[in-house]
């Protein structure tokens, strides 16, 4: 790619996975003979797109990461690795605070991560069929939009529900997509939203408003659309045993 602005992946393996009815966390349970969290990693390891990589995963796992994921499978874009908070927005809040103090650590021409033309691309830890395709997209995305989010048209049709399980709407499935990752932003657009979250999140806790992903974080904290881009019906977040099933059967058609 020409004149590249700076990339720098956060991903996430934090999470303890408990619908995966497993005492060993989803991200580090073994798919075709790897780390399900080494899927994520390869595709961002070789991608043209991501210049570097901050990996968040639990408090008591990063002696474990480091050395049996990063250095045994030479990960060498993953500059750091961090301890997550207790929601997923408190573990990308601590990427992305890792992520400005890189940036600030580079210095000169390369501080650019947090700079006006820096791209953060926050990724799911446990989304094993990330493509450099799908970054390729995102990245054009981010560049003419500043906040993109992958995601597929959903094939099913939606109901929304009431408190006891029956159907009260049935919203038009032209305009319904299922999200993905990566969720892609100008940096300094997503540390501001995050920020904003951070200083916020006891109100939103107390009014039952649920923060799920980062398209919206920066949807309450900012005034800025984020575009929807096509990631892949293969670019499945891996959450339960029957989930690592479809995996193991969707990697015998990939080519990694």
């Amino acid at each position: 790619m020409m004149d590249k602005k700076r990339c720098t992946a956060i991903v996430l393996a934090a999470g303890r996975g408990s619908r995966m009815e497993s005492d060993v966390a989803k991200q580090y349970m073994l798919l075709r003979d790897r780390p399900l969290i080494w899927y994520a990693l390869h595709a961002i390891e070789v991608s043209s797109v991501i210049d570097d990589c901050i990996l968040v995963t639990s408090a008591e796992d990063i002696s474990y990461v480091k050395k049996d994921i990063v250095t045994k499978y030479g990960f060498y874009k993953v500059t750091t690795v961090v301890a997550g908070g207790k929601e997923r927005y408190d573990s990308v809040y601590n990427g992305l605070l890792a992520a400005r103090g890189s940036a600030a650590a580079r210095g000169g021409e390369n501080r650019c991560a947090f700079g006006h033309d820096g791209y953060i691309f926050i990724q799911d830890g446990a989304r094993p069929f990330l493509t450099e395709e799908i970054l390729k997209r995102c990245y054009e995305a981010v560049e003419r939009d500043h906040a993109c989010a992958a995601g597929m048209p959903v094939k099913d049709t939606i109901k929304i529900v009431d408190e006891i399980g029956f159907a009260r709407q049935t919203p038009d499935r032209n305009f319904m997509w299922q999200v993905q990752t990566p969720q892609v932003f100008d940096a300094p657009l997503i540390l501001f939203a995050y920020e904003r979250l951070m200083q916020e999140k006891e109100r939103l806790l107390q009014e039952g408003i649920s923060i799920t992903d980062d398209a919206m974080v920066v949807e309450t904290f900012t005034d800025c659309k984020v575009r929807l881009v096509e990631g892949s019906y293969s670019n499945m977040k891996v959450t339960t045993p029957e989930d690592m099933t479809v995996a193991e059967a969707l990697l015998g058609t990939q080519d990694i």
